[in-house]
């Protein structure tokens, strides 16, 4: 109850013209930086932090959110419209989100994005301001032994949707951007591995400059490699089917829970963040749905799982980073040094030196999920417009802007060499029909769980046995042996045989 009231005086104290146009323009602004290829929230906090410097702290903080939560939703504008997702945590809603625009769909794709980000953003503002001590305490029972497996288990997943058929492509993918994740110096001991003296490939392989060659240039090859006309992209983009957006969210209202929670607790969970988040409320939603099959394909069960769980981790990541000043997610590692800059020290000791700050940031999250909504449903208006641009002069574009993005991280001309190499990868794997998504996840979770792996077996001198006796560590096992089996002809016999019985 007492969050409650520190919550309601934080909106009223808030909500004044002037702040509230800025948290308009920060999250706007997010959605742009979101939205390029290239960019992300983490970039976006990270470049904007140092301005925010001279400003008000209700200020600073109304910017650095705005650009957070506008820039998760921002990916998910290029994941649909092009294929090419604007962030990590977009990737997932491309599987679905590009499949309906080229059906014509895309504004209704992306009106449904807006509105499950929206709703899994207040799932987490919700978990945020009441259940942060019970997520809390969820977040300290995971150690190294959990992390590794959890790494483990989100490239097992995601080889496993992403691929028709049989699953091995996607798990040879997911393990293939694993060991591309062991290039460069390791975490513990600073060795360099598989650098080939190479001064360059001492920082490892850039993850942004990989995901716009694997997931960007592979399109613009095969679109310009086809000779794809103007007229075939006006047709579908120019499809008049009527679908009510608040009634199929109305009707996927399990489906929209169940991602929030999921998102929520995965969030919460420090250093794992929305990536793993949209793949696992993906996967379940898909085991859940009646129509399976469409996933992949072009399914608003799919987008509305993905979204809703990414935009929810917001509020997850939040939790361990304001409580126990662990981040959730890379955005929010750079939000927590934001905060220090400013002179608020997250921590165990927060609630009691500063009880009203959680529900004020709860509430500022609130505000600026309002804001993503509005001024998300307003591009959903406009954006779909770029299916019109005939191919030939829309991809030259897009590969100008990816090249743009890769360099503009680092401003290094190897991230260009690195971009070109894996869109060559990316576009071999296109025409093999092995699935790019797995490779990006690997690449993100590979650090993770290397580093953990061996953080592990340094802590029980080289036993593996606390990987099969902890009660985390086993329930993690488990699903990942149940997503493997579930693929296999063994379980789709037992399937049947239970429907058969029933």
């Amino acid at each position: 109850m007492q969050s409650f009231i520190h919550m309601l005086q934080s909106l009223v104290h808030l909500a004044t013209p002037l702040n509230l146009l800025l948290l308009l323009a920060s999250t706007c602004g997010g959605i742009l930086i979101g939205a390029l290829p290239g960019l992300s929230a983490t970039m976006g906090i990270a470049l904007l932090a140092g301005l925010t410097y001279t400003m008000n702290q209700d200020m600073a903080l109304i910017v650095l959110l705005g650009i957070y939560v506008g820039g998760i939703y921002g990916g998910s504008i290029s994941a649909t419209l092009i294929g090419i997702p604007g962030t990590g945590s977009a990737a997932a809603t491309t599987l679905d989100g590009y499949p309906l625009a080229k059906k014509g769909l895309g504004r209704e794709a992306l009106s449904t994005v807006t509105i499950a980000s929206f709703i899994g953003t207040l799932v987490g503002t919700v978990f945020l301001a009441f259940l942060t001590p019970v997520l809390q305490d969820l977040a300290l029972m995971f150690a190294s032994h959990e992390y590794a497996l959890l790494a483990i288990f989100g490239v097992t997943i995601c080889g496993t949707l992403t691929t028709e058929g049989s699953p091995l492509k996607g798990w040879i993918a997911g393990f293939f951007g694993l060991a591309l994740a062991c290039i460069g110096y390791e975490q513990l001991y600073s060795i360099p591995r598989l650098t080939f003296d190479n001064v360059a490939l001492y920082s490892g392989i850039a993850f942004v400059p990989a995901m716009i060659g694997l997931f960007g240039l592979p399109n613009i090859f095969d679109n310009l490699s086809r000779g794809t006309s103007a007229d075939s992209v006006n047709v579908s983009s120019e499809k008049k089917m009527k679908i009510s957006v608040l009634g199929m969210v109305r009707t996927n209202l399990l489906n929209v829970a169940r991602s929030g929670i999921i998102g929520t607790a995965i969030g919460a969970i420090p250093g794992v963040g929305e990536d793993v988040a949209a793949w696992l409320s993906y996967d379940t939603a898909k085991r859940s749905s009646k129509t399976p099959e469409e996933f992949g394909k072009g399914s608003f069960e799919g987008i509305i799982s993905s979204e809703t769980a990414n935009n929810a981790a917001i509020g997850g990541a939040l939790i361990p980073m304001l409580s126990l000043a662990i981040p959730g997610s890379p955005p929010s590692a750079v939000l927590l040094g934001a905060l220090q800059l400013h002179g608020i020290r997250p921590g165990p000791m927060l609630t009691f030196d500063q009880p009203e700050f959680i529900p004020y940031m709860a509430a500022l999250l609130l505000l600026a999920s309002f804001m993503m909504r509005f001024s998300g449903m307003a591009i959903c208006q406009i954006a779909p417009k770029i299916l019109r641009i005939p191919f030939f002069i829309l991809m030259p574009i897009v590969g100008i802007l990816s090249i743009i993005g890769a360099y503009a991280l680092n401003v290094n001309m190897f991230d260009l060499t690195i971009m070109f190499i894996f869109g060559i990868i990316g576009f071999i794997f296109m025409k093999l029909k092995i699935p790019a998504a797995p490779i990006v996840l690997g690449l993100i979770l590979g650090g993770m769980a290397d580093s953990n792996f061996r953080r592990a077996l340094q802590a029980s001198q080289g036993s593996f046995t606390p990987f099969v006796t902890r009660p985390l560590s086993i329930i993690v096992l488990v699903l990942i042996f149940f997503t493997i089996f579930s693929q296999t002809p063994a379980y789709a016999k037992l399937k049947g045989m239970f429907k058969k019985q029933s």
